[in-house]
This record gives structure tokens, sequence and C-alpha cells, in this order.
């Protein structure tokens, strides 16, 4: 299905909510987070597990000492006192330490999870033409950038603050819904769980709405800070989303409500529970200060029974984050999957059989980098021919320039080459690796990385060989000198010295073309493909540059308009618009 065929379903998406399709979701981020039962991860929140049941532990025994308190301040036992007393203190503090491990390996965990879910992400964002596709050809999901870094890192945060309270829940709802029952009877876990299970649907009730609407939201807030247009438009766009708060703050309002009253409710419930038991006359044989420890122990067993269910009740509001969170990032990892099953099948980065660590490349001519059969191309956005049926080979040793007016289909030549656009119909073959070994395409706006001086000419031999020595500082220099911009090394203070500065707002256009080609004439690839990468420079700085190439034994393959350019090239193809094109071998000057 076409790109844009696809695109078409935008207006048909369900809104996103809790439902089955948010647990698969959910799950399959969680296959990313917990990959082994090995894994960092999966150690932290066993460790976590560990301290929150330990906590838990500590905390029942904190709970019952004011009893125990009931019951030696009754007898005037002094020496008892001070023990009791010794003891909750050091409760206490072992609790509180406890509760800051927990807190702090919580933090971890969310750290940690991020970093999984993000490299999950950048890996499947930045695989073949992924990241193109996404941000160019597709309109069906909004603002992936976003969704990668401030949605991930939203989710992870979200998700490690109910981690612990979800943990150790099954544990203290077992064991205090049996002191409860040991304590007051039936009447008390019945009473309980009715109460919850009405506060777990009055919330269910509450909180759908905010699924969707904190969506749009992230959404809007995503088209806010990528407006890069004049001020009314963002004017505009900021009150659409200012109105997208101020329903979501209305939505909330009412969760808000429901949460608390059932969080206040539960502390009269709990002394209605423990006062059947009394009423009834089943504790008439105790004493005074008996019955008052009593009081104060089930008091605690029932409170903190009715505790855990609140603090259930209250998560409906993170789950509410996190609900919103999943869906912008599964639709994300969705929707990439799709591309790369159905585009992907070719990798320009790895140009599907070629290894950075030997000369391996493609089982075609040795000396040939692109077959192409009876093309035809169009772009994705217009169903109109700009080629048809174009048929050529380039060959190691023959220069091509491409040449012909605007909007005839030149750079959408070098899309369908580098296999950022599907050809209508044809045969298109890359016989020769893409990177610094074969082929390396030269844009108009070059593209310059952060770094030092010399990680801007080795780019990207840094991310590809992160293990290797130094460099030949010789050379760099060389060819910087060759591009006409040695300049740069006084500028910069040396190859290595740190800047503090955008490379795009220092330099001019023609001196970022000139570092691209210093770039090139250090790489020297068997082929440079040169997209009006001249376009900023003076006839003479553009013959610098082209005999540069020519000098180092690249075959070049041009796309300008200057007449200029002939002299440097073989074979001239001109497409003439409206899919026709002719080739003509230029004459040797």
């Amino acid at each position: 299905m076409p790109p844009l065929a696809r695109a078409g379903v935008k207006g048909t998406k369900r809104k996103p909510k809790l439902d089955w399709r948010f647990v698969q979701r959910f799950c399959s981020i969680q296959r990313v987070l917990f990959p082994s039962w090995s894994s960092q991860n999966v150690l932290m929140l066993g460790t976590l597990v560990g301290v929150t049941l330990t906590e838990q532990l500590i905390i029942y025994q904190v709970g019952v000492i004011p009893s125990q308190f009931y019951e030696v301040l009754s007898d005037k036992d002094y020496g008892a006192f001070k023990n009791l007393a010794g003891l909750a203190f050091l409760l206490i503090l072992l609790n509180s330490t406890l509760k800051s491990v927990d807190q702090y390996i919580c933090s971890l965990m969310s750290v940690s999870w991020r970093k999984s879910l993000t490299e999950s992400l950048h890996r499947a964002y930045f695989q073949g033409n992924v990241y193109y596709t996404l941000n160019v050809l597709r309109e069906d999901i909004d603002n992936p950038d976003q969704r990668i870094s401030q949605d991930t890192e939203r989710l992870c945060k979200q998700m490690s603050t109910m981690a612990s309270r979800l943990i150790i829940s099954p544990f203290t709802l077992v064991y205090y819904t049996y002191q409860c029952y040991y304590s007051t009877g039936w009447i008390g876990p019945v009473s309980i769980f009715g109460y919850f299970i009405v506060g777990t649907i009055t919330n269910k009730i509450l909180m759908g709405p905010i699924v969707s609407t904190l969506f749009e939201q992230e959404k809007l807030e995503g088209d806010f800070r990528a407006g890069k247009v004049e001020h009314m438009r963002t004017d505009r766009r900021l009150q659409t989303l200012l109105r997208c708060q101020k329903s979501l703050m209305n939505k909330e309002l009412w969760l808000y409500i429901g949460v608390n009253t059932f969080d206040y409710l539960g502390g009269i419930l709990s002394y209605i529970i423990i006062s059947i038991p009394i009423f009834s006359g089943v504790y008439n044989n105790l004493s005074p200060g008996e019955l008052s420890a009593l009081i104060s122990k089930n008091a605690f067993v029932c409170i903190y029974l009715i505790s855990c269910f609140s603090q259930l009740i209250d998560l409906s509001t993170t789950l509410s984050d996190v609900a919103g969170y999943t869906h912008r990032i599964g639709e994300l990892r969705e929707v990439m999957d799709d591309i790369l099953r159905t585009h992907c099948d070719y990798d320009p980065a790895s140009g599907d059989s070629y290894d950075f660590d030997s000369d391996k490349v493609h089982s075609g001519p040795a000396d040939t980098a692109f077959i192409l059969d009876c093309v035809s191309y169009k772009s994705p956005f217009s169903d109109q021919l700009l080629v048809e049926e174009l048929s050529i080979k380039i060959s190691q040793g023959s220069n091509l320039l491409v040449v012909g007016n605007t909007g005839t289909g030149k750079t959408s030549l070098l899309r369908v080459l580098n296999r950022l656009w599907e050809a209508d119909s044809g045969y298109v073959q890359m016989t020769t690796c893409f990177g610094p070994r074969g082929i390396l395409f030269l844009p108009q706006k070059p593209y310059l990385t952060d770094g030092t001086l010399r990680e801007q000419v080795i780019y990207p031999l840094k991310e590809i060989y992160p293990e290797s020595g130094s460099v030949d500082d010789e050379r760099i220099i060389q060819y910087l000198e060759l591009a006409g911009v040695s300049s740069l090394l006084k500028r910069t203070g040396g190859l290595d010295e740190p800047v503090d500065w955008n490379w795009y707002d220092v330099l001019s256009p023609g001196e970022m073309q000139r570092l691209c080609f210093a770039r090139l004439f250090y790489l020297q690839p068997k082929y440079a493909v040169l997209d009006e990468a001249t376009s900023a420079l003076t006839e003479d700085a553009e013959g610098q540059m082209y005999r540069g190439c020519k000098q180092l034994g690249m075959t070049l393959v041009s796309l300008g308009h200057r007449s200029s350019l002939e002299k440097y090239h073989d074979v001239s193809l001109k497409l003439c618009g409206e899919g026709r094109w002719e080739l003509t071998k230029l004459k040797e000057k």
C-alpha cells in the first residue's frame, strides 16, 4: 500500500483509551524493558520486591505498637514503656531507611527503563529509511521526536512511581484481608472489598475521557513546539493547546473529587467496621485498657487494608497518564514496524551486504554503482510521472551530470537511487555499498554534526569505528587546505579543541559546503553524488572542488544548473519534464 494511502486512515483512528489495545501495547513495551530474566531491569525489580516486602513487615510492627502502648500505659509499667519506646524509634528509623531505598530504586529503574525503551525506539527509527518515511512520507503519526524523547521519559517516570505500590499490593491485600477477617469477621473484608469495587468502577468512568484528552494534549504540545511559522499562526496553536489543557483539567476535576471522596470515606468506614463486634457484645469481657489496645490494633488493620485499596484507586490518575503515553509510544512502534515490513527491505546504511570492516560489496559488476532499467518514478505526493522508462548504468570512471528545470525530478532521481522513494515501475539496483568506501551523497544543504573540527571532517567514521585510534592529522590538514577552509584550524584552536558554538550559526553557506568537501576528500569514496553541492561557491571555487574529487579518483554524479560543470563530466542526463529525458555524451574539453 502506498504511504499516502495508509496515511488516509488518520481520520478514522480510534480514540486511545483503557482497552485491550492498551494492554497489548503496554505488554509490548514491558517486553522491551524486561528482555530476559537476567537483565539489569529484572534484577532491580527483584531488589525492589525484597525491599518493599521488608518495608511492609516493618510497617506492620510500627502499626501495632500504639496498641501495645495502651497496654503498658494502662498497667503503668515504666520498664516495658522504655523498651517499647526504644523499639518504636528503631523501627521508625529502619522504616524510613527502607522507604528511601525504595524511592531510590524506583528512580534508578526510571532511568534504566528510559534507556532501554529509547534505545529500542532509536534502533527502529534509524534503521533503513524509517526516519525519512516517518517524517516525510507518513502523515498518520505526529511528532515522532517528541514521542521518543519526552513521552518516553514521562512514561518511565510514571511507571516507576507506580511500581512499588503495584508490586506489594497482592501481598498486603492478602495479609491484611486475613487480619481484618480475624479481627472483625466476614463483615469487615466484604464491606471493604465492596467499597473498593464501587470506587474502582466510579474512577474508571471518570478516567475514561482523560486518556484521549491527554493523548491529544501531547500531540498539540509537539505541534506547538514544532511550529516555525509566523507569530499569528504560532499563537493560534497556543490557543488550541490551552483549550485542550483546560478541557483536560475539567475532566480531571471530577476524577480528583472521586479519588479524594473515597480516601476520606475510608477512614470512617474502618471505625464502622470496628464498631460492629464491639456493640454486638463480642468484647464485653475485656477491661477498658485491653479494649483500647484491641481497638487500636483492629483500627490499624482495617485502616491499612482500606489504605491499600485507596492507593490503588489513587493510582487511577497516574494510570490515565501511563495509558496516554503508552498509546503514543505504542502507536509509534507499530508504525515503525509497518514501515520496516513494507519499505525497508533494503537498508542504504548497510548496503544489505556491506560490511564496514571489509571491502565487501554487492554481487553486481565491480565497476558499477547503479543500474536503472526502464525506471519510471513520481513523487509520493503526486500521481504525475516525473520520469518515464529511464534506463542508465552509472559506472566507475564515467562522470554523470544531471540537468533540467526545477520540478523535472532531478533530486527525486537521487531519492529513487537511495531508495528513499520507491520507483513506480522498472528495476533499480545499487550494486556498490553506501558508505565511505562506496557511495557518498553530498546534499545542497550540508550536514554538520556536533563536536570538534576533526569530528566534522572524519564523520561518520567515528560512529562506525568507535574503538579506532587517532587518525592522520596531516591528511586532515591537507584536505582542509584543498577545500579552502584551513582557516578553521585557527578559529577552532585545533582539530580536537571543543567548540561552544553551533556550526550552522558560525559558518557561511560557502564555508559549510567547503567543509563537507574536505570530509569527502578525506573519506575518498569511489562515487560522489553531488546535489547542488557547490551552489554557494563561485565558479572558481567550484572548479577547485571538482578537480580535487577527480584527482582523488572519485566518479561523480552531479546535479546542477551551471554550464561550467560540463567540463568535469562525461555524460549528461537532461530531464525535460512530462516524463521525457535525454542522454548525451559530452565532448572532451
